[in-house]
């Protein structure tokens, strides 16, 4: 940090598709109100930041970090479901910024779970959690999004940034195989993201209604499936659901066997915090233990949902902090 550079306020931005969200950080974790912009009104994150500054007359800001719902490999950032794409480097200097970390949101939002309090998340399978071992985060959305926590040696801890919704997928029900089989067909390799994720969600369901000879004239979107199942008790939702569910637990149970995760598995991304009752009595913690050998392993890892409607802030927060500190250390060795 320069010395003329003010501490405070911080600027965090948590950049979605659809959504951009700022707050301003106003001393360590005290983070506070959100505004949100849609992302279609601006030509670019630089112009929705700068409006934000202004409206908010934060002109003292000097040091901000965003997290984006997409790889960050390098100074070059292209949002994946929007036309925005900017230099890191040269956003920072065009900004008048001392500091400005971008990093992926599930990086951020893995950076988040040690501060997200008790009311911002919903238990959804019993275990005890080994506060000194690693975390994993999953969670499905407009993709799907993987992570971890590792603690690190001296105190701290370090989040993933790894593209973990692209591993292979193991269907075990004849639903799930119904629904692999027809991805497999028309994209060849499946990743777990083509099942597990809102478009999943549409295929498994187109999937199992073309199986019964009842092709759909467009799929349903994924918010009409997850109702489907849950409000209206339409059986072939249902079934969709539970195949989602079911895979999801095998998928996050391989994530928490990687990283061995005894500190406990998260669940972020759009869909399963809008019907956690539901999901709680799914497939999703059975397929979760179901592991062969490894299920005892598993057996007392406990499951979360994140409930909270921005939770990614505070990893943004921490994760610009270190910066600011590593920066100082090569300062003063």
């Amino acid at each position: 940090m320069t010395r003329n550079a003010p501490a405070y306020p911080r600027l965090l931005a948590d950049v979605g598709g659809t959504n951009v969200r700022f707050a301003l950080e106003s001393a360590p974790m005290r983070i506070g109100e959100v505004t949100g912009y849609k992302v279609a009104d601006f030509p670019s994150l630089e112009a929705a930041m700068r409006q934000y500054l202004q409206a908010q007359r934060a002109d003292a800001v000097r040091h901000a970090a965003i997290g984006l719902a997409n790889p960050v490999t390098g100074d070059h950032v292209k949002l994946t479901n929007h036309n925005w794409a900017f230099s890191i480097e040269q956003m920072r200097e065009s900004l008048g910024l001392t500091t400005l970390v971008a990093i992926n949101d599930f990086t951020s939002l893995a950076l988040a779970l040690p501060w997200l309090p008790a009311d911002a998340l919903t238990q959804v399978r019993a275990g005890t959690a080994v506060p000194t071992a690693p975390r994993a985060l999953i969670g499905p959305g407009t993709g799907l999004g993987v992570s971890g926590l590792v603690p690190a040696p001296g105190g701290g801890a370090v989040a993933l940034a790894g593209e973990g919704g692209h591993i292979e997928i193991m269907p075990a029900t004849d639903d799930e195989w119904i629904a692999w089989r027809a991805a497999h067909a028309e994209l060849g390799r499946v990743s777990a993201e083509r099942l597990l994720s809102g478009m999943g969600l549409s295929h498994i369901h187109a999937a199992l209604s073309a199986e019964m000879g009842t092709p759909l004239g467009a799929p349903l979107a994924p918010a009409q499936v997850t109702e489907g199942a849950v409000k209206h008790g339409d059986a072939l939702c249902r079934r969709a659901f539970d195949a989602f569910c079911g895979l999801l637990g095998s998928v996050a149970a391989d994530v928490a066997l990687v990283l061995g995760a005894r500190g406990g598995v998260y669940i972020g991304g759009g869909i399963v915090p809008r019907f956690v009752d539901a999901f709680r009595a799914s497939p999703f913690s059975r397929r979760f233990a179901d592991k062969g050998r490894m299920s005892v392993y598993l057996a007392d890892i406990p499951v979360h949902v994140i409930t909270a409607e921005f939770p990614a802030l505070p990893g943004l927060a921490r994760a610009l902090a270190d910066r600011l500190e590593g920066d100082m250390r090569h300062a003063h060795p």
